[in-house]
């Protein structure tokens, strides 16, 4: 009896303990070292079970694996190719008995992937075969697999570069029929990425067999809209060939083929048509002109880690709001080196032909870039590829530049290399330039002076560029157009943004335009633009006059016969006028009469642009004379203008000669040298 009894309490406790290795699992640390075993005999691949396994048998066989890792002995920039806080899986035990187990979950709990980036591209003489792999696919079966909290990095020890795609969250499940279902999300820099993948595949060994695939990926710092396709894979060796590829980027359709070769640096060939495709473009906001260049690193050593040969082709391409009909794009990347191409660009009733070389293969990246566009209508094409809508005509450019840098200022400052550009038949929207020139007559201007109903038709417009360290220089910019012409040369600061030029304008005032027998007429004084190219300061160059006064004295007489009537009596009696005369005190009897070729009283030519030269003459160049005034009027601090009025004609067609002005002090010699060749050429301009 007393035996009995003692047998129950051991039967009791055994039943006891069973119930609790069921529930909390049965530590095996026995079979964690037959595990790394087989998996490394199986795979080559170095398994490490470094915080035990266990195993529980309620309600299902369950094995746990914690802090597992695995590493390829023949991988040496990487210490650990996987790495997991757990991996949990659920046998069914009639598989165990069966020799073939069925997994029916199989959970991986914040694993790590390390993939290596590689420069060059490692060729193995004989790539070994592995039909032992379809053995092993049989000898198991996975019926669902959950990853949670997932990580892959990718990196270059050597090259200190390091990209993560985090918080990898993925469900797989594969059917009795082997259809595979993948649906998972994950973040990029700090962007969303959803992904799906649906596949069926054949019957081991699926090798050289066709796969039907279709994917679903949602990327938007990557892909301007979500992209679908649908294609039959095939897996041979290390490539996997995707062929017949149909699909859609957005509502962009698109079919072509495509490969990847993963033995070891990805090497990717692709040919893909597009009915329409969209290449989304990044606005500034504000006044981007009155932006500096940003100085934020442009990452583009991605390229070095990837070849690739590719052509892309649409009948339709859009970047931005810019559309090119047709396009075709050739691009190959070896080496860091990226080559792309395009040949007979449909551009806006044009065509456009170029090419971009791209070296990242250095620490500072190089760009070379050559385009040669040709019958292009300039106001859409600027309009949308830089939201820039002041130019319209036929534009023709042909631009040959090269540059280095790892951010946008860098790059402009570092620019050298040619381009020439014409506008043929068109129009500057915005902006009357003949307008601003006579504005200048009056004051200095600051800006474009630009305003919605203002245009400036142009016969052409053109320049070339010689550019170097950032710096464009033109010696030929020549605009011609219906009521103005303008020749000048300067420098455009590409990477400052800054602009310097020195103009010749000239103003047509009659409807016959630049094709009547005469010229246009002159401003007489050379217009200097400088400042920030979104809003520079335009004035008058007051110095043009005085280092060479005769030809001053031609151009303001061309600008009387133009603007005011011959002889220049309508200027002579504005100025007369401006100086505190009666209307003919400067211009004789003629002005003064308004008669033969005089300008008529109130006549806006004769009288606002005369006063307003007048002006300017006196403003500008009043302070050059210091004296003494003697009859001509005393102006405060004893500043004398040469603008005061030569003594009266004595006939009513000559003048009579001018007195010679009295000696000024000896201090004052130098300013009365420097200011008697213009009163010269104002007496015999107003006196005549």
């Amino acid at each position: 009896m007393r035996a009995l009894k003692i047998a129950g309490a051991v039967i009791g406790a055994v039943v006891v303990i069973i119930a609790l290795l069921l529930v909390i699992g049965i530590p095996s640390g026995f079979l964690t070292a037959q595990i790394e075993e087989r998996v490394e005999r199986e795979t080559g691949y170095k398994l490490a079970i470094n915080g035990g396994a266990r195993i529980g048998l309620w309600p299902s066989l369950n094995v746990t694996l914690n802090d597992v890792t695995l590493q390829n002995p023949k991988d040496r920039d990487i210490n650990r190719s996987f790495a997991a806080a757990s991996v949990e899986a659920d046998v069914t035990l009639a598989s165990l008995w069966a020799g073939k187990p069925h997994i029916t979950e199989l959970v991986i709990i914040r694993p790590v992937v390390n993939l290596p980036l590689r420069r060059e591209r490692e060729r193995e003489a004989s790539p070994p075969s592995k039909p032992a792999a379809s053995k092993a696919a049989d000898a198991f079966s996975i019926e669902h697999i959950s990853v949670t909290g997932g990580t892959i990095v990718l990196s270059n020890l050597r090259d200190r570069v390091e990209n993560r795609i985090e918080t990898v969250n993925a469900d797989i499940t594969i059917a009795s029929d082997r259809k595979v279902v993948l649906t998972g999300s994950a973040r990029r820099n700090g962007y969303p990425l959803k992904f799906e993948v649906k596949a069926a595949p054949p019957a081991p060994p699926i090798e050289r067999q066709n796969i039907p695939a279709e994917i679903k990926i949602d990327a938007p710092d990557l892909l301007r809209a979500p992209l679908t396709a649908k294609a039959e894979a095939r897996l041979n060796g290390s490539v996997v060939m995707i062929n017949s590829v149909t699909g859609a980027l957005g509502d962009a359709a698109f079919n072509g083929w495509a490969s990847v070769d993963l033995s070891s640096k990805p090497l990717v060939k692709l040919d893909l048509d597009f009915q329409k495709l969209a290449v989304a473009v990044t606005r500034s906001t504000g006044n981007s002109s009155a932006q500096p260049w940003s100085n934020a690193t442009i990452d583009i050593n991605g390229l070095n880690y990837v070849d690739l040969q590719a052509r892309i082709s649409a009948a339709e391409l859009n970047i931005g709001d810019a559309r090119f009909t047709p396009a075709a794009i050739d691009a190959t990347l070896t080496t860091g080196v990226l080559k792309a191409q395009v040949s007979n660009l449909g551009a806006y009733e044009g065509n456009a032909n170029g090419d971009l070389t791209l070296d990242v293969s250095t620490a500072n990246p190089t760009y070379a870039m050559r385009a040669d566009l040709t019958g292009v209508r300039a106001l859409p094409l600027l309009q949308g590829l830089a939201d820039f809508d002041r130019l319209d005509g036929r534009m023709q450019a042909k631009v040959s530049v090269r540059s280095s840098g790892t951010s946008q200022r860098a790059i402009m400052s570092n620019m050298a290399g040619t381009a020439f550009v014409v506008f043929q038949d068109g129009a500057i929207k915005g902006l009357n330039v003949a307008q601003m020139i006579r504005s200048l007559t009056a004051s200095t201007l600051s800006g474009w002076q630009e305003s919605a109903e203002k245009a400036t038709d142009l016969s052409q417009l053109s320049a070339s560029f010689k550019i170097d360290k950032g710096q464009a220089q033109t010696t030929d910019l020549n605009l011609v157009g219906p009521l103005v012409k303008m020749t000048g040369a300067g420098t455009i600061d590409l990477g400052t943004k800054q602009i310097g030029f020195r103009v010749e304008p000239k103003l047509v005032m009659t409807t016959e335009g630049q094709g009547r027998i005469t010229d246009p007429v002159g401003l007489g004084i050379p217009v200097m633009i400088e400042g920030p190219w979104g809003s520079p300061r335009i004035y008058p160059e007051m110095q043009g006059i005085l280092d060479n006064p005769d030809a001053a004295y031609a151009k303001l007489k061309e600008m009387g016969k133009g603007l005011f009537g011959q002889n220049g009596a309508g200027l002579g009696a504005a100025i007369g006028s401006l100086l505190g005369g009666q209307p003919g005190a400067a211009g004789g009897q003629q002005g003064g009469a308004g008669g033969q070729g005089g300008a008529q009283p109130g006549s806006p030519l004769g009288g606002q642009l005369g006063e307003t030269l007048g002006n300017l003459l006196q403003q500008g160049l009043g302070g050059l004379n210091q004296g003494s005034s003697g009859q001509g009027g005393g102006r405060p601090g004893g500043q004398r203008s040469i603008l005061s009025p030569a003594p009266p004609a004595q006939g009513p067609t000559e003048a009579a000669p001018a007195e010679p002005a009295p000696s000024p002090p000896p201090s004052d010699t130098t300013a009365e040298q420097d200011s008697q060749p213009m009163n010269e050429v104002l007496r015999q301009l107003f006196n005549r």
